[in-house]
């Protein structure tokens, strides 16, 4: 039996961002992974025919994009100390376009560039090939409020 919090918090210890991917669809419809570095996370967003927004380019759909940069900073923000059976709430979120995302592995470094008590803010880069050819930044608050504790149940399966 376990709750979320339950989750959570043995996802952190164990510093296996993998399990929380499984738990949130669009992350496992997107097939986002993570890869464990020495600043925090790397994730990955590998190239699929079905996120395509462009076909005569092909290029990835803009809303991929930002879906994969957000779900990278909640994921970032979720692996944190501090925030402990708490389920952050995503209040503001901008992203810029820097450059066509093309059909390659999109990879988003994220930067938890302040984290209070009840607010985080993360910054993300997403890239392609190398980290210096950014396809596109954002900027990410996050609610940690305490009306967002996770419950102790349901249970997860």
């Amino acid at each position: 039996m376990s709750t979320v919090a339950d989750k959570l918090n043995t996802s952190r210890e164990q510093q296996n961002c993998s399990t929380l991917i499984d738990y949130i669809p669009y992350a496992k419809y997107l097939g986002i992974t993570a890869e464990k570095q020495d600043s925090g996370y790397r994730f990955c967003l590998p190239f699929a025919d079905k996120l395509v927004g462009n076909a005569a380019l092909p290029a990835l759909h803009g809303g991929v994009v930002a879906g994969f940069a957000e779900t990278a900073a909640l994921l970032a923000v979720l692996m944190r100390e501090g925030t402990q059976h708490r389920i952050p709430k995503s209040v503001d979120f901008s992203v810029d376009y820097v450059r066509s995302a093309g059909a390659h592995p999109t990879y988003a470094d994220c930067t938890v560039v302040r984290q209070g008590l009840s607010v985080a803010l993360v910054q993300v880069n997403c890239w392609q090939k190398k980290p210096e050819r950014v396809v596109a930044a954002a900027r990410v608050h996050f609610l940690l409020d305490d009306s967002f504790l996770a419950p102790e149940s349901p249970e997860f399966p």
